[in-house]
């Protein structure tokens, strides 16, 4: 018995079963959408502007930035934890999101 769409059906390597290709599509984009939330649980988003909660040594950086330093754009980086952080003076900063506060 066919049904009435003709969607492409496309293998899923991590089911390993045939699903449309839109099912599939919808699967993948909320696996990538990784909620990253802030010390006190504030869900962050790109170009969020955030406090530091204590003190970090910035390593390779010689530098320690001090609490309540306001990082004024973060990136969320699909990982959980880590958003990439711009910062005068220091490349490539990546901090955890349990040191930052949203502000």
């Amino acid at each position: 018995m066919m049904s009435g769409d003709d969607e492409e059906y496309v293998y899923d390597e991590e089911s390993g079963e045939w699903m449309p290709a839109s099912e599939l599509a919808a699967k993948q984009a909320a696996a990538d959408t990784v909620e990253v939330r802030d010390a006190v649980g504030n869900l962050l988003a790109d170009g969020d502007q955030v406090t530091l909660i204590k003190d970090l040594e910035v390593k390779g950086a010689g530098q320690t930035l001090k609490q309540g330093t306001l990082i004024k754009s973060i990136r969320l980086t699909g990982d959980a934890q880590e958003i990439d952080c711009k910062y005068p003076g220091i490349k490539g900063l990546v901090l955890r999101a349990e040191f930052v506060k949203k502000r």
